[in-house]
């Protein structure tokens, strides 16, 4: 006969247990390391990622300390070391991780406005130049992101050679800025004439975010405008970023920080909002799987390298 004093004692076992476990894996990792890739410059990044990094602390009762990478490698190699634990990638750097063999897991994915779980690369011009489509700017300098940026490097390959276009012989030079608003920056600044980026929506991207932080000026001091840009390439939708912790954590710490990371919309709003400056609904559940069209993307973009070698 099972008596309610049984449950009860079944009950606090359990309870003790769950409670015994998250003691050892808080006991194992007192202190953990969140690295996000150089989407925006260093001082960018910080700003908007240290309010959700001071939630996660408190969320899972450990130290979480953020780390801004120098470039999208360093997360990638950071992770196959072991130091660090939770990383925010682009799609097609979480790919490399993933190809290259590192064990790293997605875990949940960016949401867009919209609900949509996917963005552009697009190809920005000034808009007083005289080029309207790619064809127009042979000879002319190209400014990429980062060897493993999708939107920055991978996309727009993958796009040029639909267009049967090889940048290293078409374009006069290829430059790699290291990081998107780098890239905006060497094209207002005239460095180069036509340079990659990522892009949402016209309310929503990197351009509209250089704009609202006054990042961006003409020659004579003027603040810049987005009619001051003119888009004239848009690739295909790309799976939006995930955040992929180690795959070796133990299964309860994943548990716990997938749950922190689901539970922050509404636990600390205005955390979450910071990160995309309000623009972005909740995570969602994302799993590697997701991510194998983009693997196909750079081993085809590595094909187009080697081929041009």
């Amino acid at each position: 006969m099972i008596t309610r004093r049984i449950v009860l004692a079944g009950a606090a076992a359990l309870a003790f247990t769950a409670s015994a476990s998250a003691e050892d894996w808080k006991a194992k990792y007192p202190e953990i390391t969140f690295a996000v890739i150089p989407a925006e410059n260093g001082s960018g990044v910080t700003e908007r990622f240290t309010p959700f990094v001071n939630y996660l602390s408190k969320e899972l009762g450990i130290k979480v300390n953020l780390r801004v990478a120098n470039d999208y490698a360093a997360v990638i190699e950071g992770q196959r070391a072991g130091n660090i634990h939770i990383g925010y990638y682009g799609p097609a750097s979480f790919s490399r991780a993933r190809l290259t063999g590192v064990k790293t897991d997605a875990f949940v994915i960016d949401v867009n406005a919209d609900g949509s779980k996917g963005y552009y690369s697009v190809f920005y011009v000034l808009a007083k130049s005289p080029y309207q489509k790619i064809e127009d700017l042979k000879g002319k300098n190209l400014g990429l992101v980062d060897p493993n940026s999708t939107s920055g490097n991978n996309m727009p390959r993958f796009k040029m050679n639909q267009m049967g276009i090889d940048p290293e012989t078409f374009f006069s030079k290829v430059v790699f800025a290291g990081s998107h608003e780098n890239a905006v920056l060497a094209l207002a600044q005239g460095t180069v004439d036509v340079a990659a980026n990522w892009w949402n929506a016209e309310d929503d991207s990197n351009l509209v975010r250089m704009l609202s932080k006054g990042m961006l000026k003409s020659s004579d001091g003027t603040p810049m405008k987005k009619e001051d840009f003119r888009v004239i390439v848009k690739s295909d939708l790309i799976i939006n970023s995930p955040y992929a912790y180690l795959s070796a954590l133990p299964d309860d710490m994943k548990a716990a920080i997938k749950k922190a990371f689901l539970d922050a919309p509404q636990k600390d709003p205005e955390a979450f909002k910071k990160l995309s400056d309000g623009k972005n609904r909740p995570w969602e559940p994302v799993t590697n799987a997701d991510y194998d069209k983009t693997i196909e993307l750079i081993k085809f973009v590595d094909h187009l390298r080697k081929k041009a070698s």
